[in-house]
């Protein structure tokens, strides 16, 4: 069994060939290819590989699907006594990743 655990967007990701993960927005073309190389952790059938704090041999390959928007938050403020209130609504940019291939 292949898999590992990266970083990106400043979170921490479980990864094996053929999974899909959303991350945060990556200013790419959808369709292109890109490389990750802050892998944390990484497993090759028998061998484990820990990384202090990054694997420098080993990459992802993965290949970007789309760019879409997250679910809706409601943000809501409210001051008791004082007659304030503010509802807003944020939806975060995400990009969704399809990982190709670990590379050792």
């Amino acid at each position: 069994m292949i898999y590992g655990i990266i970083e990106a967007s400043s979170r921490q990701y479980w990864i094996e060939p053929g999974k899909i993960i959303d991350i945060n927005n990556l200013p790419i073309k959808s369709g292109s290819t890109i490389l990750l190389n802050q892998i944390l952790f990484a497993r090759n059938q028998d061998q484990i590989f820990i990384g202090r704090p990054y694997l420098n041999k080993i990459t992802v390959k993965a290949t970007i699907e789309k760019h879409f928007l997250g679910p809706k938050i409601i943000v809501y403020k409210m001051k008791p006594k004082k007659k304030y209130k503010r509802k807003n609504g944020h939806r975060q940019h995400l990009t969704r990743l399809m990982i190709q291939k670990i590379n050792f």
